[in-house]
């Protein structure tokens, strides 16, 4: 690696449910370049067309500002579970099912419930593996990748490579590091899916559209990760115990640990992150419940009026439709949204609240299931932005809140890149 500290070498790429964003880091792991193309609505986190556009949009303007001849190595990380269905050009057919959309076909679910061995994290109606083996099937559908996959592919990767953080959902064995034969017996052509790389991993030289944008011929594609994992990696948690909580539009927990946890009744896996393991969930809960039923434009208003200290008991379960991920895994469980409080404040405050339980039962789900106390806690998303929220769920945990290093998946992902080629050197 380029041993000049302030100058870009790696370059990370988040593609998420808000849109793009691109960063570079020096040698040092600092971040020296960081460019944003949100999407323009809803629907365009849904339109693998409007993702590759914000993708350039992101790394064209971080490009003009920024050197990238001393670039050497690229990855992108993806929402994990997202899947895709490609025809024989490599191109979308329009099928796309999300990382919270349950698989539509009950059948698909219960052969993998037949087939899958005991922990499994492909199990259930919202496994990556139920959905690709849906998209499969359909007309046109000559492959299936994961959302980081693609945008890898548009950056100029020649072939289909994946990562083992998007592909564990999807059914990828981590011990035998392969596509395991019981996926195929459940229903999944396995040459219709990608070949799989270790997170980080050095994969091809590159070449296409990140060539033409200047970087050297020197420069690596890497295999990528889940935006998750990045978001991890990037606050510079690191040590067992370490939890990050993603308050996004939806909550997703992680926690540094020792060992694999792998639960799927609860809704709990482990992706494997260099050294250690990272345990959690994804609960369905989220900004996506508070944008739905209060909306973006009274959030500062009715935050003030809250009050951290008092408790209204009122045991919401905020969610926007029926099923549920983690802590409690079960398609059909309902939302708790009554009483409702005729107060707008206090109904607010019934979210924040339930959603602070909803993160509390998380972290004690997976101390029950085997995992490293929490130590330390730090939070990245937008939910960080609403300091009553802070002060209820610093009080809940009951433990050290920290600041993260930064907030930005695109800054983890090429952390984990820079960290990848730290150890090939050493």
């Amino acid at each position: 690696m380029n041993t000049k500290t302030g100058q870009p070498v790696v370059l990370g790429i988040d593609i998420g449910t808000s849109g793009a964003r691109a960063s570079v880091v020096d040698r040092a792991g600092k971040p020296v370049g960081f460019a944003a193309a949100p999407f323009g609505s809803p629907d365009e986190m849904r339109q693998p067309s409007c993702w590759w556009n914000r993708v350039k949009e992101a790394i064209e303007s971080l490009a003009k500002a920024t050197d990238f001849s001393s670039i050497e190595g690229v990855a992108v990380d993806g929402t994990s579970g997202t899947v895709m269905s490609l025809d024989r050009s490599d191109e979308p057919t329009g099928q796309v099912l999300m990382y919270n959309d349950p698989c539509p076909d009950s059948a698909v679910v219960d052969s993998i419930a037949k087939k899958a061995p005991a922990g499994s994290t492909a199990v259930g109606a919202n496994s990556g593996l139920a959905r690709a083996i849906y998209l499969s099937r359909k007309s046109g559908s000559h492959s299936i990748v994961h959302q980081a996959d693609w945008i890898l592919m548009k950056l100029g990767f020649a072939g289909r490579a994946s990562d083992e953080n998007n592909s564990l959902k999807t059914g990828f064995d981590l011990d035998t590091e392969r596509w395991p034969d019981w996926i195929e017996a459940a229903g999944m052509d396995v040459s219709k899916l990608p070949i799989v790389y270790r997170a980080g991993e050095k994969i091809a030289p590159v070449e296409g559209y990140m060539q033409a944008l200047g970087l050297p011929k020197s420069a690596w594609f890497h295999a990528g990760t889940t935006d998750g994992c990045a978001s991890f990696l990037a606050t510079g948690a690191s040590a067992i115990g370490d939890a990050v909580t993603a308050l996004g539009s939806t909550i997703v927990l992680k926690l540094a640990s020792d060992a694999p946890i792998n639960a799927p009744e609860y809704g709990v896996y482990s992706h494997r992150v260099g050294r250690f393991w990272l345990v959690g969930g994804a609960s369905n809960t989220g900004g996506n419940v508070v944008r739905a039923l209060i909306g973006d434009d009274r959030l500062d208003e009715l935050t003030e009026n809250i009050d951290p200290n008092r408790k209204l008991g009122l045991d919401f379960y905020p969610l926007l439709r029926p099923g549920e991920r983690f802590p409690i895994n079960d398609p059909h469980y309902p939302p708790r949204l009554t009483p409702r409080p005729t107060n707008d404040s206090l109904f607010f405050h019934a979210i924040l609240e339930g959603m602070t339980e909803i993160e509390r039962l998380g972290y004690q789900r997976l101390r029950e299931l085997g995992a490293p106390a929490l130590v330390s806690l730090r939070t990245v998303g937008g939910g960080t932005r609403n300091p009553v929220w802070t002060i209820m769920r610093a009080r809940a945990m009951g433990v050290d809140t920290l600041a993260a290093k930064s907030v930005e998946a695109a800054v983890g992902t090429a952390a984990l890149v820079l960290s990848r080629s730290d150890n090939a050197n050493g």
